[in-house]
């Protein structure tokens, strides 16, 4: 959880009556195009970008040091994690502000929706359970469920009727049936898996381990590990893009992105150019890097890696989840 010390950057963000008017027309427009939802734990914000223009249209202020985000299209609202406020900010993506702001234990960090918004899953840091909220009626929460040490990543499978959490102290992931309430069993990982990612259509989830610098492939099936890929140095950030062929991954330690065929399951290029780049979320032919020492967002072709182009955000960002999403009608 520690990180190097905050660095204040210049704010290119435009002001934010504007910025509310930009976001209001995109909307109006039709939402050709989703928006990315960026966490600033430097500037307690939430940077909006319209994936239309790559632009800044919002900026959002949450409580401090937000940290994981779910952009749930299915429920048309955003959720952000704040660990130090114990918080969850609620963002409304049509009105592009905050709407409500829910308790969430000792340390919310990482959190998923399932697919038609209803249930949020948020991994509780510091008191080592996972929080099941009904997204429509939080305050009659569906329950929690205890886990192991320093439980981080939470990924919700597609029937939302399974949670995965890695439990990063303890070195393995934990598989939660949402109706009975309890864990099921556990899989072993790397050394500290932090980051997951589900790959329905090959019936994978991909752990990523901090300390070992690699990333776990599991059978979500057979629920057993099938590969260990190695990467860089803190893998983080996790994203599959170019039609799940390619999966990227961000390397805190070592400011690159590896990129990892899924069909062989190796990698087959190592980009460079990073600043502590976390959080990784893809969208059509691009791919969204979040640099943490940069405050900006490396925008990626999928296919060649290359960089086109780079979106100034708030201080110190984070992106840590899937970021990206538009409201279903």
């Amino acid at each position: 959880m520690a990180h190097a010390r905050l660095r204040r950057s210049p704010c290119c963000s435009p002001p934010r009556v504007l910025a509310g008017l930009l976001a209001g027309l995109a909307m109006s427009a039709g939402c050709a195009a989703p928006f990315a939802y960026i966490t600033n734990q430097g500037s307690h914000d939430v940077s909006v970008i319209d994936l239309a223009t790559d632009t800044v249209v919002a900026s959002v202020p949450v409580g401090r040091s937000p940290a994981g985000v779910v952009a749930s299209s299915g429920g048309g609202r955003v959720y952000v994690s704040n660990p130090d406020s114990r918080t969850i900010s609620v963002i409304d993506m049509r009105r592009q502000s905050v709407v409500a702001t829910w308790p969430a234990g000792d340390g919310p960090v990482g959190l998923d929706a399932s697919p038609d918004g209803r249930l949020l899953a948020v991994a509780d840091w510091f008191g080592q359970r996972l929080l099941l909220i009904d997204t429509l009626a939080p305050e009659r929460a569906y329950g929690e469920v205890p886990l192991g040490r320093a439980p981080a990543g939470v990924a919700v499978a597609p029937d939302g009727r399974t949670v995965y959490v890695a439990e990063r102290d303890d070195d393995r992931i934990a598989v939660v049936d949402v109706v009975q309430r309890r864990v099921l069993g556990r899989i072993p990982a790397g050394q500290h898996p932090f980051a997951l990612l589900l790959d329905p259509e090959r019936d994978r989830l991909y752990a990523l381990n901090v300390m070992s610098n690699d990333v776990t492939v599991i059978d979500t099936r057979q629920r057993t590990g099938i590969a260990t890929v190695p990467v860089g140095r803190a893998p983080y950030g996790a994203a599959l893009a170019a039609g799940g062929e390619l999966l990227y991954i961000t390397n805190q330690h070592a400011d690159t992105v590896s990129v990892i065929d899924t069909r062989h399951l190796a990698v087959v290029k190592t980009l460079d150019g990073f600043g502590y780049p976390e959080g990784v979320a893809a969208h059509a032919d691009r791919v969204y890097v979040v640099n943490w020492m940069d405050d900006n967002v490396s925008v990626l072709d999928a296919r060649s890696g290359r960089t086109l182009t780079h979106i100034a955000t708030g201080r110190n960002s984070r992106g840590f989840g899937s970021f990206i999403g538009n409201p279903v009608p």
